[in-house]
């Protein structure tokens, strides 16, 4: 037997997917005992970067031409968080103008990926991940495993793994949004009642935000690294309510934009800040209660399916198999 044929062979197949299911598993097991020690490093992270946006702003602000100077080192150091190679390749094919339009970057910061090497680095798979599956799939299903098919409907299922790769991507930055949105969510009730303790305390709010950022990391990361974001923001934008539209637009949640809002308008025209907080904070506890109830109504029409597939039947056997087996007896 050739290496080519034991290579298609359904035992060495069935060997790798197995090698890649075991792989996955000490994966995900590793990353669920590693990801405690992630979060405390990461809200140092946040913290060092509120510092630097906060310098560097201020170094702007001193010397408008020597700031120019430091926005291009600052591109320099930025860049070098990216691979060389991706930037060659985003700049010679012109994969901005193909692939960014004015949401994309709004997309990547509501993933968690910010600055100019996410951008590059996420424009760069785009291009390349329908190129590396369709040249697997050409590989395999031309060369590996032809399995006796036509030429061109190898080529066509080839074409089609291309296709799937191209949007490939572009769900995986929808899955990482979806579940980062999700934890942001679950703590900002939580989050918004610390800040309006923080807030009738007398702090202002800045540093009820600063506080609560690190109170809620051991809960949400993610929502502890924006709201320390929003803190470096209100501490060197000259405009407030920039800071607080820029938190609405990162999270893409609504339940945080109307309290975004509601700060922008008390801000705007001298109202109560906890007062608002407040009425907020009540409405944010009543639609975590409302979406419980709903989740909790939604239980028995889903429950339907499996009771009838799986329950039901071996609740008849059980009742009937006495019955039939004294019959065939008899």
């Amino acid at each position: 037997m050739s290496i080519l044929d034991q290579i298609a062979s359904s035992d060495f197949l069935i060997a790798v997917f197995a090698a890649i299911s075991a792989a996955a598993i000490v994966f995900t097991l590793g990353a669920q005992l590693s990801e405690k020690v992630e979060r405390k490093d990461r809200i140092k992270k946040v913290a060092l970067e509120r510092e630097q946006m906060r310098a560097r702003e201020m170094s702007r602000l001193r010397n408008q031409a020597s700031a120019k100077a430091d926005g291009g080192a600052a591109r320099g150091i930025r860049g070098a968080e990216t691979k060389s190679y991706m930037r060659d390749v985003v700049d010679r094919f012109s994969l901005q103008k193909a692939f960014v339009d004015e949401n994309t970057v709004e997309k990547l910061a509501q993933a968690g990926q910010r600055g100019q090497a996410a951008l590059t680095r996420h424009l760069f798979i785009r291009f390349v991940t329908p190129i590396v599956l369709l040249v697997v799939a050409v590989l395999y299903l031309i060369v590996l495993a032809p399995g006796g098919r036509p030429l061109y409907l190898n080529v066509t299922y080839a074409v089609g793994v291309g296709l799937v790769g191209a949007y490939l991507p572009i769900l995986l930055l929808k899955n990482q949004t979806q579940k980062r949105q999700q934890s942001i969510k679950r703590a900002w009730p939580d989050a918004l009642d610390l800040v309006l303790l923080c807030v009738e305390s007398g702090m202002s709010i800045e540093h009820a935000l600063k506080r609560v950022a690190k109170e809620i990391g051991l809960q949400s990361p993610e929502l502890a690294e924006e709201m320390a974001l929003t803190t470096a923001e209100l501490s060197f934008l000259e405009d407030r309510t920039r800071a607080f539209e820029n938190l609405g637009r990162r999270t893409g949640l609504d339940a945080v934009r109307s309290v975004m809002t509601a700060l922008i308008q008390a801000d705007r025209y001298g109202t109560s800040v906890g007062q608002a907080l407040r009425v907020m904070a009540e409405e944010s506890r009543e639609a975590r209660m409302m979406e419980a109830e709903k989740k909790a109504a939604a239980l028995p029409p889903k429950m339907t399916v499996p009771l009838i597939l799986f329950f039901l039947p071996v609740l008849f056997i059980i009742i009937m198999a006495p019955a039939i087996i004294t019959a065939m007896t008899m």
